[in-house]
């Protein structure tokens, strides 16, 4: 009986936040024809967390307190440090890694080209796992900017609650999970420039 509840459970809160779509809000990205390379920034701002919109302060007081409680103070160092790397440097690699997919064009960070694709992560599910894994999500602004004039937008794409589904990383933290979400989110990208580039 546990197990019936625990599968309704998970197909709601799935049916609640199953989104999985990039949609483009402004311009095309047919512009990008012709072009071997494009730099990659990303602007982290504020993204709001979970279900509730926790900050990310919010988010990683309550990680805390859970992870001290269970595996104490150690523990949380280990788990902060990656948190922190993740933040820094990875979910950008992983995004990257997910634009480079499509082959079309080479997407790198910090390198002089044309055009500059800026990512800001606006909210972020970070899943779970145990009996089912829950896969992270990622909603986020994607805007597509010329180098020398970033006031000139060429294109604004949203990326609404991509799943991270399809990555080799560590599922069984939420680190790595939401690195995942990132890696979708750019294969998802790479599908839109792709159909523009036929």
């Amino acid at each position: 009986m546990k197990k019936i509840f625990l599968f309704l459970f998970v197909a709601m809160i799935t049916t609640i936040f199953a989104q999985d779509k990039l949609s483009v809000e402004l311009g095309n990205l047919s512009f990008l024809k012709g072009q071997t390379e494009v730099n990659v920034e990303r602007n982290y701002g504020s993204p709001l967390f979970q279900a509730e919109n926790f900050t990310e302060t919010e988010y990683l007081d309550r990680r805390h307190k859970e992870t001290v409680a269970k595996k104490g103070e150690a523990a949380w160092k280990t788990w902060i440090d990656f948190w922190e790397q993740h933040v820094e440097t990875v979910w950008t690699e992983k995004f990257i890694e997910g634009l480079n997919k499509s082959k079309k064009i080479k997407f790198s960070q910090n390198v002089e080209t044309k055009y500059t694709l800026i990512i800001h992560p606006k909210w972020t599910y970070a899943g779970w796992t145990g009996f089912i894994t829950q896969p992270a999500k990622l909603s986020a602004d994607i805007t597509i900017v010329e180098t020398a004039n970033p006031s000139n937008i060429l294109a604004t794409i949203k990326g609404d609650k991509i799943e991270g589904t399809g990555s080799k990383v560590d599922y069984g933290m939420e680190y790595g999970r939401i690195s995942a979400a990132y890696e979708k989110t750019g294969k998802e990208f790479g599908k839109e420039l792709k159909k523009a580039l036929k």
